[in-house]
């Protein structure tokens, strides 16, 4: 993976690195011997000279040479043979005893170069040795930066130009995400705004492709959202209706008749309050429930017979309990969504024929699931169920379509998901498939 947090620190330190190289690099070349002879004006063709007039015109000619040099730079020169004897010098005597005298050659206060030099002609070498002072070589080395300093601009430059691309690199896909998030803001957010992005390989492709998911995520809940309201503005609408027809038939009947009608003046306030409850059992599944607790999974099951048994005593209730094991999470939540699963077998079961609960364990899953003896549900109407206020057809009067929803809800809040489906020996089986990576023994 080309990590965004590996080329920012490589070119960190590339452009330290480049810039304390350089530094480096130029420090050690202006003080070395051959960089000062090769480029100071004085030294830089001065052997050559004084072998030519030396072979040409004589000692006198080569000494006139290095008194030049002396009266013009205050260079001091010594030129040896090849046997070391000394052929001609402009250092003084007691200068030389001076400097002999020193343990400290960087105290004294001139610069000691050599270098040699073989003459073409004669194939002779000469050693020659310099003693430039030192604010004669400081003055030189002062006016002497061009080259440095363009040396140094090269790299300030390259410098720049990584700077900028690197730069560039982090505030475009920025730009991009800060668009997207202003679009989603706006609720105009298009999922595939950031499709390029999300090919790269680094973090800022990761970032796009969560970010992708997370805008698809609130798109479709949104969209939840406004279909959830338009449902309970269209499931109210209707006993509303009743209502209002119910109130105003009995503001014009008489008394005996009246008193005839507040039966269903009753009957369709519960219905109304049950949608109610309904609605906002469902909406409180997405609030925040606190911590998850501990699920005592026989008490669980125990409480969710008794409230069957209550509600249809005569029914009779089956229960398989092969674990006691249960995931961390909220109990009223959990038994919620099975008295809705269970109350939707009991409409649709025939008498005389068990419902079945069973609890078990498979692949790391608690499978909670309730099977009745009905007629099942057409296979292309499997797919729509748990969608809120949908009803099979032939069904529109068992329910308000939520009970599904609701136990589906409730999985998920749990991390696990509602299976349903057509029992392949007959009826119906809903099942409840929690994770149990975090789990709590049952007593």
């Amino acid at each position: 993976m080309r990590s965004l947090f590996w080329r920012v620190f490589a070119s960190f330190w590339l452009a330290i690195a480049l810039v304390a190289g350089l530094s480096w690099l130029l420090g050690h070349a202006l003080n070395q011997d051959t960089w000062i002879i090769s480029r100071h004006p004085g030294l830089k063709d001065l052997a050559s000279e004084w072998v030519q007039l030396r072979e040409t015109k004589g000692e006198l000619a080569s000494y006139s040479r290095l008194e030049r040099l002396r009266r013009a730079y205050r260079i001091d020169v010594q030129v040896l043979g090849e046997n070391g004897q000394l052929l001609q010098s402009t250092f003084p005597a007691r200068a030389a005893a001076y400097e002999a005298r020193q343990p400290n050659k960087r105290s004294l206060p001139w610069r000691r170069l050599t270098s040699e030099y073989t003459s073409p002609g004669s194939n002779e070498t000469y050693l020659f040795i310099y003693r430039v002072p030192r604010p004669e070589l400081d003055a030189w080395h002062r006016g002497s930066l061009f080259w440095p300093a363009s040396a140094l601009s090269i790299a300030l430059v390259v410098i720049g130009l990584l700077s900028l691309l690197l730069t560039l690199s982090i505030t475009r896909p920025l730009n991009r995400l800060r668009g997207a998030v202003h679009d989603l803001g706006q609720t105009s957010y298009q999922q595939h705004s950031l499709d390029r992005l999300a090919a790269r390989k680094d973090e800022f492709g990761t970032l796009a492709r969560d970010f992708n998911r997370m805008g698809a995520r609130l798109q479709d809940l949104i969209s939840s959202q406004r279909q959830l309201l338009r449902d309970v503005s269209h499931e109210l609408r209707s006993p509303l209706a009743r209502l209002q027809v119910a109130l105003a038939l009995a503001e014009r009947a008489e008394k005996e008749e009246r008193d005839k009608l507040w039966p269903r003046l009753n009957r369709e306030c519960e219905r109304l309050d049950a949608l109610i409850g309904e609605i906002l059992a469902l909406a409180r599944l997405d609030a925040d429930l606190g911590s998850a607790q501990s699920i005592d999974l026989v008490a669980l099951l125990d409480s969710v017979r008794g409230n069957a048994h209550l509600a249809a005593p005569e029914q009779l209730l089956g229960t398989a309990l092969e674990t006691r094991r249960a995931p961390a999470g909220w109990p009223d939540m959990l038994e919620r969504a099975l008295d809705n699963l269970l109350r939707n077998a009991l409409r649709f079961n025939p008498q005389g024929m068990p419902i079945e609960i069973a609890a078990r364990e498979q692949d790391g899953n608690l499978l909670l699931s309730v099977r009745d003896h009905g007629p099942g549900v057409a296979p292309e109407l499997l797919a729509r169920l748990g969608e809120p206020f949908f009803r099979a057809p032939g069904q529109s009067a068992a329910g308000y379509g939520l009970g599904l929803a609701i136990a589906r809800r409730a999985a998920e809040r749990h991390g696990g998901r509602l299976l349903l489906a057509n029992h392949p020996e007959g009826g119906f089986i809903a099942t409840l498939e929690l994770p149990l990576e975090q789990v709590a023994t049952g007593v």
